[in-house]
């Protein structure tokens, strides 16, 4: 059997016995000298293990080995803005949608920068280019695993006003922030496109260069339709699904 294929052909094989169960979530795969000793060669364990990194079946943990990602899907549904709109609420989007589903999930603020935002954001925004904005960056996890990648724009002012110019967690998310302010989160346009991950978000993401990303910009308005965020989500698309429900056709009959 060609080199190519052998490796293909284990690579393949231990797919399948992750698929089937075999190997849980989280669960160490054979290390390299336990498939040697099996009567594997050393070059198509090593292949074959960096082809299953790239595909998003394994990840590379240092002092752990090689272990089975969790490829489990979150359903992150359009209707969980409408739970979280309240002054009191406790929960940001994020974590209601993942507690909804018995999942850990948390958010954690990565850095807030005051910057001038990018051309797309300032169009989305109505703001002029070289405007002043406050980024907030953060990471969306289940457990120790970081599955969304979300950054956030608004005026620099609204941020002020609004406590979103500083690192602190956001009690009851963005939205309970806005809503205490005096801002009512009314409306939301969605667009989501796919593309391949950077070096960096593979990283972040624990993902593999043939593990394709969602990516998700939301822009908010209040309810005067005055845009007050635009918010871009990266994650696995093997990880996310969103799911758009209820939602109107036509004319209520009732």
């Amino acid at each position: 059997m060609p080199a190519h294929q052998q490796w293909k052909d284990l690579a393949d094989r231990l797919a399948a016995r992750i698929d089937a169960g075999e190997f849980p979530p989280g669960a160490k795969m054979p290390t390299n000298r336990e498939l040697i000793d099996e009567g594997e060669q050393k070059t198509t364990v090593d292949r074959a293990y960096r082809d299953l990194v790239e595909r998003g079946y394994v990840v590379r943990r240092p002092r752990h080995g090689t272990v089975v990602r969790d490829r489990t899907p979150i359903r992150v549904q359009l209707s969980r803005y409408r739970g979280v709109i309240r002054p009191d609420s406790p929960q940001g989007p994020w974590q209601a949608a993942t507690a909804g589903q018995g999942l850990d999930g948390r958010m954690e603020a990565i850095s807030v920068e005051r910057t001038t935002a990018p051309k797309d954001v300032a169009v989305a925004l109505g703001i002029a280019q070289d405007a002043p904005v406050v980024r907030r960056t953060r990471h969306a996890s289940i457990g120790d695993d970081v599955v969304q990648v979300q950054t956030a724009w608004y005026e620099a002012e609204l941020a002020v006003e609004l406590g979103l110019d500083g690192p602190q967690t956001i009690a009851g998310g963005i939205y309970g922030a806005m809503k205490r302010g005096g801002l009512t989160p009314r409306w939301a346009d969605e667009h989501v496109t796919a593309r391949m991950p950077t070096r960096d978000e593979s990283s972040v993401l624990a993902v593999g260069s043939a593990v394709p990303l969602l990516l998700v910009q939301r822009v908010t308005r209040d309810a005067t339709r005055r845009p007050v965020e635009v918010l871009q989500v990266v994650g696995a698309a093997d990880r996310l699904e969103l799911i758009y429900d209820d939602l109107p056709l036509g004319e209520d009959d009732s």
